[in-house]
């Protein structure tokens, strides 16, 4: 299936206008595994019609990691700079498969002057649904297990909880919590840009205790919504040694398996 994925600067020499701009964020853009989530949530947007573009080499990190390290002045330069790039194109609407983005633009970007209408990925894909644009077949996926992990960002920071698991009972699969969970949920370990850190002294790593949670549902699949989630939690899988047993897969990854695309 050949990916369509147009560029604002392209649209705009047409005299075209999407209606909503997938803001594809640092790990999908470079990270070979987020990269898959990237392309299973581009083929949804093309199989469902969805008018939408991207940023392409316009688009720069949020500042999400110097903000958390404690940059503010690289934080605002970033911020600064995506916003003129953005108010430029008169961008509206955003969506993104990046919690950590989505936290961003969403609620820090207004004081610096952006205002947009931002959604995560787990959002727009329920409203396709609830639209009647994407229908869910979820044979595939039928009578397999899947916990869900709450991205902090996601689920904490911004209260969003339900729309990943709505998606995940689109599937006709058991739906299986976690004994922390959603507003009580466990941090991956890579928030607050301790993803490019060496980790600190301590009995052990948070995405093995993380993982050995999710290994204690019995799940065939851990569900993910955010990129840094999925690597850390496949890193914890691979370190009980459970990756013949056990996958780790972005709600997109799972929309898109379920509908061959």
């Amino acid at each position: 299936m050949k990916l369509n994925v147009p560029t604002l600067a392209s649209l705009q020499e047409q005299g075209q206008k999407p209606d909503v701009v997938f803001w594809v964020g640092c790990a999908g853009s470079f990270d070979d595994r987020a990269k898959k989530i990237t392309k299973a949530f581009v083929k949804i947007l093309n199989h469902t019609k969805t008018s939408f573009a991207v940023l392409g080499t316009e688009e720069s990190c949020t500042g999400d990691p110097a903000k958390r390290a404690g940059n503010e002045f690289l934080f605002q330069m970033q911020a600064l700079q995506n916003i003129e790039t953005l108010d430029r194109y008169g961008v509206t609407k955003i969506v993104t498969t990046c919690p950590h983005c989505f936290n961003t633009l969403k609620n820090e970007y207004p004081e610096l002057g952006g205002n947009y209408e931002v959604m995560h990925h787990t959002q727009f894909l329920k409203s396709l649904i609830k639209e009647g644009s994407l229908k869910v077949e979820g044979g595939v996926f039928k009578g397999k297990r899947i916990t869900f992990h709450d991205p902090c960002y996601l689920g904490r920071a911004n209260k969003i909880y339900e729309a990943p698991r709505d998606l995940i009972q689109k599937l006709d699969a058991e739906l299986v919590e976690m004994k922390s969970c959603k507003s009580k949920g466990l941090c991956c370990g890579a928030g607050g840009a301790q993803m490019f850190k060496d980790a600190e002294s301590g009995d052990k790593e948070i995405n093995e205790e993380r993982t050995s949670q999710a290994l204690e549902t019995k799940s065939d699949i851990v569900a993910a919504a955010c990129p840094f989630c999925t690597t850390m939690m496949t890193d914890g899988i691979k370190h009980h040694k459970q990756e013949d047993q056990v996958k780790v897969m972005d709600v997109a990854e799972l929309i898109a398996n379920a509908n061959n695309l």
